[in-house]
């Protein structure tokens, strides 16, 4: 009796456990195919895949991959890019060659960036001589701006 009360009891438990989806066929019917490395292997009976359960990790918001590539497209090396938005510069080459963004060649030019709050960009553009020069682009960067201007290497 204690016996068939607890198969049916694991049967309902079995019944309301998600199984995972097949990562290359998306395909429901998954049997369990062992351990490995203390995580479930699991195979697809559909197309005879194999594969573990997604670990689950930190993710990083999309608007830092965004604004980090922005950033080395403007020039910014990968270290200067992780001191700013605290970021592994090892990311952000992940996410270069990920996205295969190239930045573009830039033989007389070179960036110089400043961080700078919203008084002070507005202090900033308030006087014209800083306006003159190569070219400058303001973008967002959380409660803060960043102000990157591009000058000439001297010679």
């Amino acid at each position: 009796m204690f016996a068939k009360l607890l198969y049916i009891i694991y049967s309902q438990m079995e019944t309301q456990i998600i199984k995972p989806e097949c990562p290359k066929c998306n395909h429901s019917g998954v049997v369990k195919s062992g351990i490995v490395n203390d995580r479930q292997r699991y195979k697809c009976k559909s197309c005879n895949y194999n594969f573990s359960v997604s670990k689950i990790g930190k993710k990083i918001d999309s608007y830092y991959v965004v604004k980090a590539l922005q950033l080395y497209i403007e020039g910014v090396s990968y270290r200067e890019i992780e001191r700013l938005l605290g970021v592994s510069h090892v990311s952000v080459m992940n996410w270069v060659k990920t996205h295969k963004v190239r930045q573009p060649l830039h033989n007389e030019y070179h960036p110089t960036y400043k961080v700078l709050s919203h008084k002070e960009l507005l202090a900033f553009y308030a006087n014209p001589e800083n306006l003159k020069g190569a070219g400058m682009i303001v973008t967002e960067l959380g409660d803060k701006y960043m102000l990157i201007r591009w000058e000439r290497f001297r010679v």
